[in-house]
């Protein structure tokens, strides 16, 4: 199953993040490109996981706020990249399934597979994060039984969300559903787009 896949690279991306655990740390993709799905969901999953801990640190109340203003701009540039590479996932599948004849009744689904990939990837990073929360030494017991029961939930959503995706794909690839990939069309770092750069012309 894909998901499977997904899930372990996912997992294995997260450790390998916190072995460090810093955002300046140096990537290395662990897959070449001979192997594309793998290299392209463990690429995905290093950007979701570093943007993690740029939210974390951005939100400290008493943080420098040029240091903020520079976050903000990496943030900024992280949200392209995780959008880029949820599109280079959806154009692996166009091409995987792209002889499947679809259906005369073939549907499309509500978002692309790579954008539930997308969710699921983030979802890694609750359930390992809620997990640290529910077994952390220093906390209360009420603290973290209240994180044990929405780590519970956390699992359940990925066994609910991993089902959806292979679900989806083997419809695909069945032809009882079809995809198709649009572009996220950001307007905001568009210098013709967003008013407000246009204006700095």
């Amino acid at each position: 199953m894909f998901s499977t896949k997904a899930n372990a690279i996912f997992q294995d991306v997260i450790a390998k993040y916190h072995q460090i655990n810093t955002v300046d740390q140096p990537f290395t993709n662990k897959y070449d490109k001979s192997d594309l799905l793998e290299h392209l969901l463990y690429r995905k999953c290093w950007i979701d996981t570093v943007q993690w801990h740029y939210e974390d640190i951005i939100r400290d109340p008493q943080i420098d706020p040029v240091a903020a203003l520079k976050l903000k701009r990496k943030i900024d540039a992280s949200n392209q990249d995780r959008t880029d590479m949820v599109e280079y996932i959806d154009g692996y599948f166009l091409e995987k399934y792209n002889d499947v004849s679809s259906k005369s009744d073939a549907t499309i689904n509500t978002e692309s597979p790579a954008w539930g990939v997308d969710r699921l990837s983030i979802l890694a990073l609750k359930v390992y994060h809620m997990e640290e929360e529910a077994t952390r030494a220093n906390a209360s017991n009420t603290h973290r039984a209240a994180c044990q029961t929405k780590l519970d939930i956390l699992l359940e959503q990925r066994v609910d969300l991993s089902t959806a995706i292979d679900t989806l794909l083997e419809d695909i690839s069945k032809g009882n559903k079809y995809m198709k990939v649009y572009k996220q069309m950001k307007m905001y770092n568009d210098d013709e787009l967003n008013p407000v750069l246009r204006n700095q012309k």
